[in-house]
């Protein structure tokens, strides 16, 4: 099936025209506005806080950090490129391992007494880049994620090692999962608790204003909330399902008191993907009643159903846990409703459906929370693929209270000084808007390091970019 790309669609019509040509329900304003005037420059009082834009940096897996998960010069420019962007709001910047067997690569950044100053350092080098460009920098709110890969582990090189709550029957066969060996225990839980609670002592003694409890992807914190068919205390129903957030929110406000609490939340889940015949992604076969395991599904494997999430969020409220970013999906197994992308990852399949549609899911649910839910102060994400709408779309979600913040992931590879432009009234750079190849995903999942290899000259000038174009021309092939 083919896809009119984004680029092609030069005036606001043409872009309004094709978007319902693909029922895609997008808010879109004409004109976007710029300066004091714009929704997206106006001010988010959040606690004792006030951020001066509606734009958050979102949190990426890094690549490019040393063996023992310090961050590198790569890692250091990245986050820089970050303070440069002038969004008020980084959220985490970066997934950060809490213990070496939880990365999801050899070179993801770890947090443990060893790597805590160069962490330290690292959000001094996005301060100091964030007011050399605006004069101050009094006015930011900086998280870290934290995060176990669970299933998705690979701690040591290309090999998983995965640590699972439960056997699933179709992600096992998939990433060849044979055997109980790497089925945590309750106690095993309890001690990865108990590292979320010293890592959280670590961040906020390097100055982090807030600590993401990670809760998707299909990454560990999101497989607990589909652990229906687990037994034990952690398994079952949804207050056992939501025990391993309670309890670790619990040992974060008691060892580092005053250190806020963050959640990123694949909000809803579908049954893995796989290649059809003709390289189209189809839902892979389940023949054994609705599909279980779908956090915030509805039991099909390709529809959503929001209970669930609104009895978290819920319970997000009665934690006191105020920030909540909402995504979907995994890129391990759904990518298209997860990142929409016209060009899928080398290790992935053909598009099912236009990715303005999975962008339109994103912000319809995200819209559908924030509506039940006004109190809590909401990210949302997948604006990246909308491209040179972005500005249009993301002016309309927040004018129209959909959203609090409009996050930025690989646009901010690419393009970081996105927010600075638009609200300064400054055109556009088109020639560095994310189009969405996927090689920042690509290029990693073949042991490259992490960054916008088409758009950014430093990584294009690099040895690995001519590596990641041979991948890319392989895979063409198959």
């Amino acid at each position: 099936m083919a896809f009119r790309r984004i680029a092609q669609l030069r005036s606001f019509q043409q872009f309004r025209s094709y978007c319902e040509s693909v029922d895609a329900d997008l808010p879109a304003d004409e004109i976007a506005l710029a300066g004091a005037g714009s929704p997206l420059a106006a001010a988010y009082p959040y606690r004792d806080r006030r951020l001066t834009n509606r734009f958050a940096i979102l949190p990426m897996e890094g690549w490019d950090g040393t063996l023992d998960g310090a961050p590198t010069d790569l890692t250091r420019r990245r986050w820089r490129r970050f303070g440069q962007s002038g969004a008020k709001l980084i959220w985490g910047g970066e997934a950060v391992a809490v213990r070496h067997d939880g990365r999801a690569n050899a070179r993801q950044l770890l947090i443990n007494e060893r790597t805590a100053g160069e962490l330290a350092s690292l959000r001094q080098d996005l301060l100091d880049a964030h007011a050399e460009r605006f004069a101050a920098a009094d006015d930011l709110l900086i998280g870290l994620q934290l995060t176990h890969s669970g299933r998705f582990c690979r701690p040591n090189g290309a090999a998983l090692e995965p640590l699972v709550l439960y056997r699933h029957p179709i992600l096992d066969e998939k990433f060849q999962l044979t055997d109980d060996s790497c089925l945590m225990t309750d106690a095993d839980v309890e001690r990865l608790i108990a590292a979320f609670g010293r890592a959280a002592v670590l961040a906020q003694k390097a100055g982090y204003d807030f600590v993401d409890i990670k809760h998707c992807h299909g990454y560990l914190g999101h497989e607990f909330l589909s652990a229906v068919r687990r037994g034990g205390k952690y398994g079952g129903s949804f207050e056992n399902r939501t025990r391993f957030l309670r309890e670790t929110a619990d040992l974060i406000r008691a060892e580092a008191p005053g250190l806020d609490l963050a959640v990123r939340l694949s909000a809803v889940d579908w049954i893995p993907f796989q290649a059809g015949a003709d390289r189209t992604g189809e839902p892979a076969a389940h023949n054994s009643g609705p599909y279980p395991y779908a956090f915030g599904g509805d039991g099909s494997g390709v529809g959503y159903d929001l209970s669930e999430p609104r009895k978290f969020l819920e319970l997000l409220r009665a934690l006191d846990i105020r920030l909540l970013c909402i995504t979907a999906g995994s890129p391990y197994y759904n990518f298209h409703i997860q990142r929409p992308a016209i060009f899928p990852p080398s290790d992935g399949y053909l598009l099912p459906e236009d990715p303005l549609v999975g962008v339109a899911r994103q912000i319809k649910i995200t819209a559908e929370l924030k509506a039940d839910f006004p109190d809590l102060t909401i990210v949302g994400s997948g604006y990246s693929y909308l491209q040179d709408w972005l500005p249009n779309v993301a002016q309309a979600t927040v004018s129209q209270g959909m959203t609090d913040f409009v996050g930025l992931g690989r646009m901010a590879l690419s393009y970081p000084e996105l927010p600075a432009d638009l609200l300064a009234g400054r055109p556009l750079q088109r020639k560095r808007i994310c189009r969405t190849f996927s090689d920042c995903t690509t290029a990693p999942r073949n042991g490259m390091v992490s960054g916008c290899y088409p758009l950014d000259e430093f990584y294009k000038s690099s040895e690995q970019y001519n590596q990641l174009l041979a991948i890319k021309k392989e895979a063409a092939a198959r």
